[in-house]
């Protein structure tokens, strides 16, 4: 397949990146299933495609995501029609209903990503179908985090994994995402939702942070600083950041993985890709087209179709 190229009428990575997300694709049939978790909390997934299907693609969200993003309504349709079963797990607090317990979700939940992987490829609908993993952004830090992690083991529950955009260093990220026009166009937007998902949870639980501090957050920093660190055992952002960063697990990964990151991501400055080309392991194909914007991807004439991304994720996918 070709690299890819932005469409001349779309220049620029902001706008590669907020177009896409601003037009989404239609949305694919899915239906819903709640799995119970070990600690006492919930997990939903929806599905989408036949059940019989041979092969089986999970795939991960981003930040404040879910199964209703543009990235994930273009890969699931463009899979299903291809034959594929897909699976939409949600990290916890995504799906549209609060989860029970305190914890979230983060950039480094790779624990979270083995649970649901093992339980996939154990699903008694799986029938034998082949289980893929894709992740997206933050889906993707935490997918190759795992793969890491894991090494040879990961290949006993998947075959092939690609990840889009992961911000594969987190201080390098967070700090681009709260500089210049990166704040009003990308921090604010999720600090909406993340602070109010916050503040929520203190209704249930009292004194679990500083509700004064959280309303204060204007940065992504100030919001893990306050918020994800704590409740997910870290000391302070920038440990949080450190410990969750998955560019030092790409040498560990032995599963054929693909990682495609556009060099005009607005969420990671392309300097940060240096370390994935220095590190890697071999089975780790580098893919860093020019432009693509975060998640964007975009090809064809106006107003533009989202269908590079769905085909290469397939493309590497299949080549067994």
């Amino acid at each position: 397949m070709s690299p890819y190229r932005a469409p001349w009428w779309l220049p620029g990575g902001h706008l590669q990146t907020v177009y896409p997300a601003l037009r989404r694709p239609a949305r694919v049939a899915t239906r819903r299933e709640r799995w119970e978790t070990e600690d006492g909390d919930f997990v939903d997934v929806d599905w989408a495609g036949e059940a019989d299907s041979p092969r089986t693609l999970a795939l991960f969200h981003g930040l404040e995501g879910s199964s209703d993003s543009h990235y994930a309504r273009a890969v699931t349709a463009h899979a299903v029609l291809s034959g594929w079963r897909v699976a939409l797990p949600h990290f916890r607090g995504c799906s549209g209903e609060p989860n029970r317990l305190a914890r979230a979700y983060h950039s480094g939940d790779s624990a979270e990503i083995g649970w649901i992987l093992h339980r996939l490829a154990d699903h008694p609908a799986s029938g034998g179908s082949r289980l893929y993993v894709a992740g997206v952004s933050l889906g993707g830090n935490a997918l190759l985090k795992w793969l890491g992690e894991q090494a040879e083991a990961a290949a006993t529950v998947i075959r092939r994994a690609v990840s889009v955009c992961a911000p594969i260093d987190l201080a390098a990220a967070g700090n681009s995402l709260d500089r210049g026009l990166n704040r009003p166009l990308y921090a604010r937007h999720f600090l909406a939702t993340l602070r109010s998902k916050a503040l929520a949870k203190l209704a249930r639980f009292p004194e679990l942070y500083d509700a004064g501090r959280v309303r204060k957050a204007r940065t992504l920093r100030e919001f893990d600083d306050v918020v994800t660190a704590p409740l997910h055992g870290f000391r302070d952002a920038d440990d949080y950041w450190h410990r969750a960063s998955s560019a030092p697990w790409l040498a560990h990964i032995r599963v054929p993985t693909l990682l495609i990151n556009s060099r005009n991501d607005p969420f990671l400055p392309e300097a940060a890709l240096a370390a994935a080309t220095r590190t890697a392991a071999h089975g780790v194909v580098l893919e860093f087209p020019s432009e693509g914007g975060h998640v964007g991807f975009v090809e064809g004439p106006f107003p533009g179709r989202h269908s590079w991304l769905p085909r290469r994720i397939l493309e590497f996918l299949s080549a067994e």
